[in-house]
Formats: C-alpha cells, structure tokens, sequence
C-alpha cells in the first residue's frame, strides 16, 4: 500500500472540500511544510537559465513573445478559486474561425515544482497556435505554496475547464494533448498516466469528470523519482525540490515518491508519447522503462534527443524551432 492516502472528496451546496491524508512511515516521520513559505521563488527564470547555460553555449538566443496576426490571445483567465486563491491559465489560439474544431495542447511550464512561471513558455503556445493549435499555459500551486498532490488537483482540474469549454475555443474534446517542460514533462506524464485514476481525479477545480488525453508531450521531464538513473532527492547539499514538494525527503517516505513516479501508473491505457530530451540522461530518468512498457501494449512513442542541448533547451534557439516542428509532427501523427 502506498504511502499517501486519499480520502473522499465531500460535497454541500456551497463547497467541495478534499481531504486528504498522508500516513506516516514506519519510523514515524511527519510530512515537513518547511517548504510553504508563500513567497514566489523567483531562481528559475528563462534569464537566469540563459546566464547558465551561454557559459556552455555561447551562441544561444532567447526566444521573445511573438506578435502574430494569426494568433489570438486570452490572458490571465481564472480556471478555478480554491478559498481565496484563483488559478489562472492563458490562452492562443487562431484568430481565424474554422468550422473544424482544433486540437488543445495544455502547456505546463517546469521549475522543479517549486519556481518557474507559465510566462516562460509564451513563445511556444504561440508558435503552436500558428500553426491552428489551441494552447493553454496554465498556473499551478508550486511547492512554496501547497504541498504534492496539490499541483496535480489543480491540473486535473485545469483538464477538466479546457473540457467544459471547449465550444468557447472551438476544441474537439477528443483531441486534448497535455505536454510540458521539466516538472511539467513529469506532470504531463503523469496526468496522462492518471486518467480515471479516481485517487487523482478528484479536485476542488470544477466538476468531477475524466477527461480523456489524447497524447502527451514530455520535454525533458522525469518519469521517475525512484528510478536508479534519477536525480532527485539527493538533499546531501541542500534540499532537492523534490523532498521540498512531497515534504519527506526519500528514505522517509519512499513509497509516496513511488505513487508520485508516472512510471508506476504507467500501462495499457497510455496516451502516445512524445519525449525530447536534452542530452542531461537524469533529466528522462525511466523513459526506457516507460517504453518498454508502452511497447508491450502497442501504443506509439517517439523520441527526439537533442545530443548536446542543455537542459532548457526548448527556451531558446537553436532548438526552440525544432522542438516546435517535432511536436507538430507528432501531433498530425497520432491525433487523427
């Protein structure tokens, strides 16, 4: 039995409240909510990424926002109001009405589940939507403010508002995608793992409903947190943004880093997947595994690596474009 437990979601008319409880382990340790500071991290930004790696690649370019006649935007939509705090999402899409409905893609930006901004991958959702998909660039709790499963919750319900307004953005329900960088790689997947997973799919963010994935996109995210290759949750020099979002670092709590791992949930009922990789191995951590597994149920994946990128490659050129063609790709290949 895992670690981390779930109870029922209850129900009034004025509220829906999840409770949930995360056992103890054998040696009694608490989960630690040192990590809640409510201060917004700020250490992880598309500038100090860049500072970083131009050391290393000294020809790298920041990609701007794109001012696109195509593209139409919405900004800073509210998706869900848990007490007082709303979310809020973003959406591009092409400003050109279609009679056939498009293809959604919920774009979830990374930091380690605790820094990064969904401001950060602008440029992508815009591209995207160019090219006649609908993109959303949603926010989430990030560990400075809620603890795993809290980002979870409120992307499952991000899921579900792309649903219950899809004839708003002309969407067909059939085609959602959800892909993301780093954290959000990991969560992409694990969303795409989780359907009708009830555990998971309960949430304070709109009405409760599975909605089906029809791939996923995972750019450079883990799939494991437990996996001999990762990386995570090595606090020897401080603590690991890991240990700060589950609030146990691993050897207290083993089993609730297991549940949190897309490759545990991973099986037959998969969306496709799309992985590119930078050329950090830890940064995929399971991905053969997770194959391997999708293999044996004769569901596709591809993989793009790009050899000697760095690990927030997809910021900038000269693998922004090419990332961008590689998810169009894959797109047109398994979204019929």
């Amino acid at each position: 039995m895992f670690a981390g437990c779930f109870a029922q979601i209850l129900y009034s008319t004025k509220c829906r409240v999840l409770f949930f409880c995360l056992l103890f382990t054998a040696n009694g340790f608490t989960q630690s909510s040192a990590g809640i500071t409510h201060i917004p991290d700020t250490s992880y930004t598309t500038w100090s990424a860049y500072t970083s790696t131009v050391k290393t690649h000294p020809d790298i370019k920041i990609v701007p926002e794109f001012r696109l006649k195509p593209v139409a935007e919405k900004r800073n939509i509210p998706y869900c109001t848990i007490a007082e705090r709303q979310l809020l999402t973003d959406a591009f899409y092409p400003a050109q009405r279609s009679h056939k409905k498009r293809t959604a893609i919920i774009f979830i930006h990374g930091g380690g589940w605790r820094s990064g901004n969904r401001t950060q991958h602008y440029p992508l959702a815009q591209r995207l939507a160019s090219l006649g998909y609908v993109c959303f660039t949603p926010e989430y709790r990030l560990s400075t403010e809620a603890l795993y499963p809290a980002a979870v919750l409120d992307l499952k319900g991000m899921l579900k508002w792309v649903y219950h307004n899809a004839k708003l953005f002309n969407i067909d329900k059939s085609k959602i995608v959800v892909a993301g960088f780093s954290a959000g790689g990991e969560m992409a997947a694990f969303l795409g793992t989780t359907v009708g997973n009830a555990t998971f799919e309960n949430s304070f963010c709109n009405a409760i409903q599975t909605v089906p994935i029809r791939a996923v996109i995972d750019i450079d995210g883990t799939l494991s947190f437990v996996h001999a290759e990762s990386g995570e949750g090595d606090d020897s020099k401080r603590t690991s943004a890991a240990t700060y979002w589950f609030g146990y670092p691993k050897k207290d709590n083993m089993a609730l880093w297991e549940q949190a791992s897309p490759l545990s949930h991973t099986g037959p009922k998969t969306p496709p997947t799309l992985f590119i990789n930078s050329s950090v191995n830890r940064m995929h951590a399971g991905r053969e595994d997770y194959i391997a597994i999708l293999n044996k149920h004769h569901i596709y994946t591809e993989v793009k690596t790009f050899s000697e990128a760095p690990h927030s490659f997809c910021l900038f050129e000269p693998w922004f474009e090419p990332t961008v063609q590689y998810i169009d790709d894959f797109i047109k290949r398994v979204v019929k």
